[in-house]
C-alpha cells in the first residue's frame, strides 16, 4: 500500500464480515495505516481469530465480536457490544448473503435473509452507531454494495434488491446524519469469485477494463474513504472496471 501508513490512527472501525474475504482485506489494510479494529463475525470464530491476531501484529488493537446478522437481537446489540470496547468512529457494512437465484425460484426465506443481512444490519447498526457516536471530527460509514445495485438485472434477484434498496439507504443516510457522520459507498464489480468458483474469463467478459479487480486496489480505496475529506457524502464509488456502464 502507498498510502501514509499513520494516516487512520487514533480510528477505531467495526467491520461486519470481517474474519474473511474482503473484510479481512479491508480490516488489515485499516490496521496497516494505523487503524485499531473490530472484528465482527457470525460463524468463523477461528478465522476471526486469526485477523485480530494479524492485526496485533501490526501493533494495532483488535476486537472479535460474534452476532448473527439474521438475527435481530444480536445485530442490536452488536454495536452496543463495539463501543464498550473503544470509540467507534467508522463503521464498514460489509457482510452480505449472495445466493445465486433468479425471480422464480426465490423463496420467501431467501428474500427475508437477503433482506435481513444486507440491509436491516446496515439500518439498525448505523442507527446506534449514530445514536452512540459522540466524537470531535465526523464519523464515517461505508457501506459495502455491488455494480448490480445501480444496475439491477434479473440474476441474483433477492441480493440484488437488497444491495439496490441499500445504495438508496447510503443516500438517505447521508443526509439524514449529515454533518456528524459520512456516509458513502463502495460498488464493487469482479474482485473475488464467490465460494468455489475461479477467475473465470467468462466473468469478466462484459468489463471494460478486461481484468479482475486487484485486491490491493480496494484497499488503497477503503483507507481513502477512511480519510477523505469530510465534505464528500452521499457518493457510491464503483470499483468495478466500468462494469456498470455496459
Amino acid at each position: 500500500m502507498s498510502e501514509d501508513r499513520h494516516i487512520l490512527v487514533n480510528q477505531t472501525i467495526l467491520i461486519t464480515g470481517g474474519a474473511r474475504r474482503l473484510g479481512k482485506v479491508m480490516g488489515l489494510a485499516a490496521a496497516q495505516s494505523g487503524a485499531d479494529v473490530i472484528v465482527h463475525h457470525a460463524h468463523s470464530p477461528v478465522d476471526a481469530e486469526n485477523v485480530a491476531t494479524q492485526i496485533r501484529n501490526l501493533g494495532r488493537k483488535a476486537w472479535v465480536l460474534e452476532a448473527d446478522l439474521n438475527n435481530l437481537e444480536q445485530t442490536q446489540k452488536l454495536m452496543q457490544m463495539a463501543f464498550t470496547l473503544a470509540p467507534v468512529s467508522a463503521l464498514i457494512n460489509n457482510a452480505a448473503i449472495f445466493k445465486p437465484v433468479d425471480l422464480a425460484n426465490t423463496t420467501i426465506e431467501d428474500w427475508t435473509e437477503h433482506l435481513q443481512i444486507n440491509l436491516t444490519a446496515p439500518f439498525l447498526l448505523s442507527q446506534v452507531f449514530a445514536a452512540k457516536y459522540h466524537g470531535e471530527k465526523a464519523a464515517r460509514i461505508i457501506n459495502m454494495l455491488d455494480w448490480r445495485a445501480l444496475r439491477p438485472g434479473r440474476d441474483h434477484f433477492p441480493y440484488t434488491i437488497s444491495k439496490s434498496a441499500l445504495a438508496a439507504m447510503t443516500s438517505s443516510m447521508a443526509l439524514a446524519l449529515a454533518p456528524r457522520i459520512i456516509v458513502n459507498g463502495i460498488a464493487l464489480g469482479a474482485i473475488l469469485p464467490p465460494g468455489d468458483e475461479d477467475f473465470s474469463p467468462a466473468l469478466i467478459k462484459n468489463v471494460p477494463m478486461q481484468r479482475w479487480s486487484r485486491l490491493e486496489e480496494l484497499e488503497e480505496l477503503i483507507v481513502w474513504l477512511l480519510s477523505a475529506p469530510e465534505y464528500i457524502t452521499g457518493e457510491i464509488i464503483h470499483l468495478d472496471g466500468g462494469r456498470h456502464l455496459v
